[in-house]
């Protein structure tokens, strides 16, 4: 079980008097933006991308891309990533807790020519990554992380990587293949990996990387458990980035709690994202969601039948649609997200012990967590330095007064303005 951080400087979190009715446009994906960046430091010259998020992990993305030798400049909302170059010494990489700049980065750094030490919080040292270092130390990279499989440790670029074959244990994070698929262009021999131990979760991201590979002019090719990306010159002048679905979910998941009606705008009508499922968990929670040109309209009645869900491919929406079930009218089941007590913290733990805190009986299975809702009440919500904790507590305290939300400025990690457009739609509730 995580521990619960000092308590911080809390949130209370707005109650719906009504149904909601709001209009709200999230920022840019964190998966995309720091994908983007990190195929843009690879690329020949300089690529725009436009409508990023801005947040602390993208910066920190940015700020890795710095250190190894490349650049960005902000206007207005876009940003111009200057690829990465060759240079002498050493440099330091500051991981905070993202896990995109913890597991994106090393390879970069493995193909220049500089002696670059990682470390970060201390939560980002009990985040596994012991798989993908053991992998691009087999593909010819010089780490050394002291036995640990974790932060700190210390990648010596030696001008370029062999790459070739390797096998790859991504059952974790799907986060390790898309590490290794994203420098794979940069390989002298390309890199083909062949998954052994198990599908990692979420083949949504995994798909998100062979398309932006495609759109930086890769040719990634996949054949069930095994696959190749060849080397290549990667450009891309201009990419715009996707509204953050994952990000969106509180949003959508609003007026099935409360009953009502939001509208999330730009959601795109084709997308890799794997929020793009919260459509049909609206409609599998009674309620309706329809998509226009302009975005999405998500319509609910208040009422939530208990569920099983099997979550795999769409682990980072548990926080949410956890809080959701609390307020079903039956017993409910999310399976499939053992992956999650490897996140930013252990997020069945945490969710079971702060959710079952306010008054719901909700415990961690293997895989998940078994929800059996009962009459909540107000109190302390702890966040454990997680984002989607901040969002499922927003959530709970649409129907449950006094929800005193831990931290809230931990959300700043994919959309620091979270807490203000959570007020402005709760508080536009009808009569």
């Amino acid at each position: 079980m995580p521990e619960a951080t000092a308590q911080q400087d809390t949130w209370t979190a707005p109650v719906a008097d009504g149904p909601v009715n709001g209009r709200v446009r999230v920022p840019g994906s964190k998966s995309i933006t720091n994908r983007a960046y990190v195929l843009a430091a690879l690329a020949g010259s300089p690529t725009l991308v436009r409508d990023p998020l801005v947040s602390r992990d993208t910066r920190l993305m940015l700020a890795a891309i710095g250190a190894l030798g490349g650049g960005h400049a902000e206007t207005g909302a876009d940003v111009r990533v200057t690829p990465v170059s060759a240079g002498r010494g050493t440099a330091g990489i500051a991981l905070g807790n993202a896990g995109t700049v913890a597991r994106f980065t090393p390879a970069l750094a493995a193909l220049g020519t500089r002696e670059v030490r990682f470390d970060g919080d201390e939560a980002i040292r009990r985040r596994p990554l012991a798989p993908l270092l053991g992998a691009l130390t087999g593909l010819g990279a010089d780490i050394d992380d002291g036995g640990r499989g974790a932060p700190p440790f210390t990648v010596r670029g030696r001008g370029g990587l062999r790459g070739g074959a390797v096998e790859l244990d991504s059952s974790a994070s799907s986060q390790f293949l898309s590490a290794l698929l994203l420098a794979g262009p940069g390989f002298g021999e390309g890199v083909t990996v062949r998954l052994v131990g198990g599908a990692p979760p979420s083949e949504p991201h995994i798909a998100m990387t062979l398309d932006l590979l495609r759109r930086f002019g890769a040719a990634p090719e996949r054949d069930g458990s095994r696959f190749h990306v060849p080397a290549a010159d990667l450009a891309l002048a201009e990419y715009v980035v996707e509204p953050d679905l994952s990000t969106a979910a509180p949003f959508v998941v609003a007026a099935l709690a409360a009953g009502g009606s939001t509208h999330v705008e730009g959601w795109p009508a084709e997308t890799t994202q794997p929020g793009d499922w919260l459509r049909s968990l609206v409609t599998e929670l009674g309620g309706s969601a329809e998509l226009g040109p302009d975005g999405l309209t998500v319509t609910g009645t208040g009422e939530i039948p208990g569920v099983s869900l099997d979550l795999h491919e769409v682990g980072e929406l548990t926080p949410v649609v956890a809080a959701l079930l609390c307020f079903a009218d039956g017993p409910s089941e999310i399976s499939g997200v053992a992956h999650l007590r490897g996140h930013e913290t252990d997020r069945l733990a945490a969710l079971a012990a702060e959710l079952s805190a306010l008054g719901a009986n909700v415990t961690d299975t293997a895989d998940g967590l078994r929800i059996i809702p009962a009459p909540m009440r107000g109190g302390t919500f702890h966040t454990y330095d997680d984002h989607r904790l901040v969002m499922a507590g927003a959530v709970l305290g649409l129907r449950i007064p006094g929800v005193l939300v831990e931290n809230p400025a931990t959300v700043g990690k994919t959309f620091p303005g979270f807490v203000s457009a959570w007020d402005t739609l709760v508080t536009r509730t009808s009569d």
